[in-house]
């Protein structure tokens, strides 16, 4: 997947005032905030039951969120999810992608996660919603252009879950000669008895001391 945000890291929750007055009434309110959500959280758990777990799965309207229906070759097989995923990206400068067609490859609450180095050699990661990231790449990839391909794949599957490490080589053309861009798509799907659904990507570009490796890349 293209691009990385580079980590924002979380911001203290009280700082330095000089009032520590002022600083434990905060804390007694924060205290109080995550009194009240376990209490209503544990209202939810024990009006839901132990069949919660067993209605998220098995109810299928709520993971149809999208604009246009989900096309049976895009969903209907591992293989046509992951191809849909890299084609839907992929286009040249100036070309509007079909971002519908993107968002009915995932569930509604999946997370793109890229991850990355900082300046200062650290690592760092940002979680993105679909929406997120249509909004931050979207404009960039029309923009720009981008192409991103499959270079390699392993799979292991467990029941209704997959794991998928998907190696990608990324260009800006189809006739550049070599990528600017390679790495791993770390790729979580799900069956719900009837399609594939996307649930998560993590990914993470190659570089100088972290090249992929030979294993990923066969097919």
């Amino acid at each position: 997947m293209p691009g990385y945000y580079p980590f924002e890291p979380l911001k203290p929750i009280l700082r330095a005032s000089g009032n520590s007055v002022v600083a434990f009434e905060k804390l007694k309110r924060m205290k109080l905030v995550l009194f009240l959500g376990a209490c209503l959280l544990a209202v939810a758990d024990a009006t839901a039951g132990n069949h919660a777990t067993h209605a998220v799965v098995s109810n299928h309207d709520p993971h149809i969120p999208d604009s246009i229906p989900a096309d049976r070759k895009d969903v209907g097989s591992i293989e046509g999810i992951i191809a849909a995923l890299y084609e839907v990206i992929s286009g040249p400068a100036g070309q509007k992608r079909n971002w519908d067609r993107l968002r009915t490859l995932f569930i509604p609450e999946a997370r793109l996660i890229p991850t990355g180095k900082r300046a200062d050699g650290s690592s760092g990661k940002r979680v993105l919603s679909v929406e997120d990231y249509i909004n931050t790449s979207g404009p960039f990839l029309e923009k720009n252009g981008f192409f991103e391909v499959e270079i390699g794949r392993r799979t292991d599957q467990f029941g209704n879950i997959v794991h998928v490490f998907s190696a990608y080589a990324s260009k800006k053309t189809e006739a550049d000669e070599k990528p600017f861009m390679r790495g791993i798509n770390s790729i979580q799907l799900w069956n719900d008895g009837t399609r594939w659904w996307i649930v998560t990507i993590f990914w993470q570009n190659e570089s100088p001391d972290v090249p992929i490796p030979e294993q990923y890349l066969k097919k």
